[in-house]
């Protein structure tokens, strides 16, 4: 074993050690702990209704490990020292405000002032530089100066700073790639607490990326992240854009089906201006969630819901209530207010309205808590369909609030609010498949809901900053930024990487390395269950993209894509193989059998396997004309006179000829 792969596998160790032995937020019950029995003394965390916590869209630099905490005051530091850092701090501190603001963020004049503190040493303001320079945000796309700060930065011991090492080593960047390195620089970092290099870590647990996969492993790097995702979330779901770039293209939309289009967007403020309650509720939810391309806008939304509240709309009263009992920068947390809300909307019958004055009665919040009218409003929301109310019950049933404790009614809710999108019942549900409380321990399950949570962190709305850049004909940068989520473990980012280097629409890499990169994104996209990218797995072994021709390993995919997902375009290429005997045993009625599987999954595939069969027809039915042909062939072969009469045939032929002559001619003379 060489000395770095001692080095690496010691680290893997420390780090599996360090994370088994103090896993942040674990406060989760015993695996040994089975439904039926006593209580755990330690539940699945189940926070109260969290305030408002708006999602903002951030860089890489930023996340949990960020702040505006002062520098300590280091010994010995002279009076000049003293006020340069004072200063860096300050720059620091007003470029955060400008990118924290909820509704008119200005990047370009933040990271001005990120330049400004970063020059006088400030180490948060050099990691989104660093960030900034890698990706190409806000600063010049410069990936050596990047390389240059986060060997300066983990010099220093910034986990944020061995995080950008670690993702220039594995997408080699201004540097060979060397995956070792990468992994060595992204272990450090998830040591550092890093949630980022948490899911870099946890993914490559996940798949063997680099390490043996190991679910458990996995488990304990997701479930970091997700409980800090989980501790961040109020009430709902962030919103998490996921646009498939090769299905735009298939639509020809430009825009992205799930964006709002500002043309839409205005014709609807027109009609919420004239009147329409309708349109005011929509606009309202619009900028209270965010979402479809629209940024988030307290102030808009209260003053559209209150619009609607005075038409008598019970969303709209429901929405204010939620608005007054999350509280947000605009809206004092009002619990008085929000219970006056509350109440008009679930007098209406409204189900946020149900499930708002459940929430009142079961925290207290300006009234005593009452946890039967708590599961009573829960009920009625509930059985409306109201995800929040769902997730409450689920909750109440875990905990024993007002209810028997009962573990199969909580995984019933849970499951209920899953299907709703909601967050928080998915992370509640791994923390029940990680401990085996009321359903069989199943690690695999419990990562895949942690990941589910931990893609919904606030670094998500990256997914949107790429798809704008490649929407604005930055394709370089929406590459880079997909690149880096794609390392985070996200599918989508993995298959908008391949597509755009599929399509050859960037210019960082040459051709050859272009197909290898992309064949390298289309295989982890596929391993998570994208059809397209099992597809193009075996399109690529089939031409030899990016690797060499093979035709077996091209049918092995083909097939996958068949049996697993009933892609009709692998059940084509399947039958053409078995037409063709490529890779495969030349079987015309098995290649039938495909094609007409194709037609019958897809109306698309009826005219191309229509020109196939008739194709097959042809050439098939004129191969059985020329078999017939030469058994009669043979049959005439057979009568060969040569082989009957003997080398002498021709004295034979010739004197048969000259009798049958003479006989006519004495027939002839006869009948004269």
């Amino acid at each position: 074993m060489t000395r770095t792969s001692a080095l690496l596998c010691l680290l893997i160790a420390l780090a599996t050690c360090v994370h088994q032995q103090t896993p942040v937020g674990d406060t989760s019950p015993p695996a040994s702990d089975q439904a039926g029995k006593d209580p755990p003394s330690a539940e699945p965390v189940a926070p109260d209704v969290p305030g408002s916590t708006v999602e903002q869209t951030q860089s890489p630099s930023e996340g949990t490990t960020s702040g505006t905490q002062p520098h300590s005051t280091p010994e010995g530091e002279s009076p000049e020292e003293k006020h340069r850092r004072e200063e860096a701090q300050q720059y620091f501190e007003e470029g955060e405000k400008l990118i924290n603001n909820s509704y008119k963020k200005d990047y370009v004049q933040a990271y001005q002032y990120f330049q400004v503190a970063a020059n006088r040493g400030h180490k948060k303001a050099l990691e989104y530089l660093g960030f900034g320079h890698l990706l190409g945000d806000y600063v010049s796309h410069d990936p050596k100066r990047a390389l240059q700060i986060f060997e300066e930065l983990s010099n220093k011991g910034s986990p944020r700073g061995q995080l950008g090492l670690g993702f220039s080593y594995a997408a080699g960047l201004a540097t060979n790639s060397s995956q070792a390195k990468a992994l060595i620089y992204f272990t450090f970092s998830a040591l550092g607490g890093d949630p980022l290099a948490l899911m870099v870590m946890g993914y490559r647990s996940l798949s063997g990326i680099g390490v043996e996969a190991k679910c458990e492993t996995a488990l304990t790097y997701y479930r970091k992240v997700a409980t800090t995702v989980a501790e961040k979330t109020s009430s709902g779901s962030p919103v998490v854009q996921r646009i498939r770039l090769h299905e735009q293209a298939e639509t020809k939309d430009t825009t992205g089906n799930t964006l709002m289009d500002d043309d839409l967007l205005q014709y609807y403020e027109f009609l919420a201006d004239k009147g329409d309650v309708q349109a005011q509720v929509v606009l309202g939810q619009l900028y209270y969630q965010g979402g479809k391309g629209v940024p988030i806008n307290h102030e808009r939304a209260q003053h559209y819901f209150l619009m609607a509240a005075e038409s008598g709309n019970s969303n709209a009263m429901a929405f204010l209530g939620k608005m007054h009992s999350e509280g947000s920068p605009v809206i004092a947390q009002d619990p008085n207010v929000a219970l006056e809300y509350f109440k008009k909307a679930a007098n209406k019958g409204n189900t946020i309205g149900q499930c708002g004055m459940g929430i009142i009665y079961m925290y207290g919040r300006g009234v005593e808590k009452d946890y039967p009218k708590a599961l009573r409003f829960f009920s009625q929301s509930a059985d409306q369909g109201w995800s929040d109310a769902q997730l409450h019950l689920g909750i109440m049933h875990f905990s024993g609030k007002g209810v028997r404790r009962d573990y199969k009614m909580a995984v019933k809710y849970f499951n209920l609010a899953s299907q709703g999108g909601h967050v928080l019942a998915f992370y509640h549900l791994a923390q029940m498949h990680a401990t085996g409380t009321g359903v069989l321990r199943n690690c695999h399950t419990a990562v895949e809901l942690y990941k589910n949570v931990a893609e919904r962190g606030e670094w998500s709305a990256m997914l949107m900053d790429a798809h704008d850049l490649y929407k604005q004909g930055s394709v370089n940068e929406a590459l880079l930024k997909y690149t880096f989520l794609a390392e985070l473990g996200y599918e989508v980012a993995q298959t908008n990487v391949a597509y755009i280097l599929d399509q050859g629409e960037s210019s960082l890499f040459d051709a050859v390395e272009t197909y290898q990169r992309a064949l390298l994104h289309w295989t982890r996209a596929a391993s998570q269950g994208s059809t397209i990218a099992r597809l193009k797995m075996g399109d690529y072994h089939y031409y030899g993209y990016g690797t060499e021709i093979d035709y077996e390993t091209a049918a092995s995919h083909y097939r996958l894509a068949t049996e697993q997902q009933h892609n009709a375009q692998a059940m084509f290429n399947l039958g053409y193989m078995h037409e063709q005997g490529l890779g495969l045993k030349q079987d015309i009625h098995l290649a039938k059998r495909f094609y007409d599987q194709a037609a019958e999954t897809s109306g698309d595939a009826y005219i191309p396997v229509t020109l196939a069969l008739l194709k097959m027809a042809m050439f098939y039915g004129t191969e059985v004309f020329n078999k017939e042909m030469e058994d009669y062939y043979a049959s005439f072969q057979k009568l060969d006179i040569r082989l009957l009469l003997g080398p002498n045939w021709d004295v034979y032929v010739a004197t048969f000829l000259a009798i049958v002559l003479g006989l006519v001619l004495v027939i002839v003379r006869q009948t004269r």
